[in-house]
């Protein structure tokens, strides 16, 4: 059975996306954060599309394997950096250091035991984290946008902040000693059956 070709609906969808990302970097520094807000929710809504359209209509690709979850990682490090530079932003730099560290690690982490043969899918732990990184983040851009702030804003917001900044530091030493475990014994036996669509 030949290959899906790679110029295929899911991996356009993905490149629409990766272009959002990009458009949302560039909006935070000129403090147009309503914009960058509806643009953010836009792409983080739209992931699970690719995912479903290849698997439905068999368009599954090595290179949208590869494309999608860089592009959410694009969105997610590329939005905390962006909001580190905010004056008066919550967003601290070792919070958006912690973040790009443990996508970093578990890329590499990956690429090792993917490369050997090995199966290091994505586990639902790496799903949620994404869910909670990306109501951080809206939660930080609201801060910003809206004023005056509401009374509530600021304690949901370091809510939100500490809880992504805890489920990625739990994600990355979970993925860390999945490897570990693999690396020690046969790095092709599979590691968690589960789609490549987030980590």
């Amino acid at each position: 059975m030949a290959n899906p070709s790679i110029y295929n609906v899911p991996n356009a969808l993905t490149a629409v996306r990766f272009a959002l990302a990009i458009a949302v970097v560039a909006l935070i520094p000129l403090e147009e954060f309503w914009a960058a807000l509806v643009v953010f929710l836009v792409a983080v809504s739209t992931d699970w599309m690719d995912g479903y359209w290849a698997r439905k209509y068999g368009q599954v690709t090595k290179l949208g394997r590869i494309f999608d979850p860089f592009v959410d990682k694009i969105i997610i490090c590329g939005t905390f950096i962006a909001l580190v530079g905010v004056p008066g932003s919550p967003v601290k730099p070792w919070m958006a250091t912690i973040v790009v560290a443990r996508e970093l690690l578990v890329t590499s982490l990956r690429g090792i035991i993917e490369g050997a043969g090995g199966d290091f899918s994505a586990r639902w732990l790496g799903k949620w984290k994404m869910v909670v990184q990306c109501a951080a983040v809206v939660a930080a851009m609201l801060s910003l946008a809206l004023d005056p702030t509401p009374n509530w804003l600021p304690l949901t917001t370091q809510v939100l902040l500490w809880g992504a900044i805890l489920i990625t530091v739990y994600s990355g030493a979970e993925y860390t000693l999945i490897a570990g475990r693999v690396m020690q014994t046969d790095p092709q036996t599979p590691v968690d059956r589960e789609e490549l669509d987030a980590s």
